[in-house]
């Protein structure tokens, strides 16, 4: 066996990887595509991100399934995210900030998760990835939309 048959064999599929960690692939995958402006197209980001890391991505796998709807919703995502910015303005959010903020009114929005998991995942991934203190940010904005978006059983 080559080394070549040997590193391959090596790779975990993205697929085995822990739904957080999903998650930071996702942010991952949109951080690259919102870099090149969304002119190069994610089956490219995930090919270069295949070949670089020791994770096999599958064009077809959820998570890159995900990502490509955040992508072509990203406009829309945001129309939704700039109501909620009192007194910012949009071009002032960071781009990690936009991002996890694109995701996870995505899946609020298109997942049958509850809005406290997708919230607490934001949170988690702005303290790993974002801006520091983003995560307050984060939180406040998400709260704000789930308030405006979302029916929320009262608690008694």
């Amino acid at each position: 066996m080559d080394n070549q048959e040997t590193s391959v064999i090596d790779q975990q599929s993205c697929d085995t990887l822990s739904a957080r960690d999903q998650r930071a692939l996702i942010l991952h995958l949109l951080y690259a595509a919102d870099s090149f402006d969304y002119q190069v197209s994610l089956d490219a980001i995930v090919d270069n991100f295949s070949r670089g890391f020791d994770c096999v991505i599958e064009p077809t796998s959820a998570l890159v399934i995900q990502a490509q709807a955040i992508i072509d919703a990203h406009e829309q995502l945001d129309e939704q995210i700039k109501p909620l910015l009192d007194n910012w303005k949009f071009e002032r959010v960071g781009c990690v900030t936009r991002i996890i903020l694109r995701m996870s009114i995505w899946e609020l929005v298109h997942t049958q998760l509850d809005y406290s998991i997708v919230i607490n995942e934001a949170i988690e991934l702005a303290k790993g990835y974002a801006e520091s203190d983003a995560h307050k940010f984060i939180n406040g904005i998400l709260d704000k939309w789930v308030k405006e978006h979302k029916e929320i059983p009262e608690t008694t």
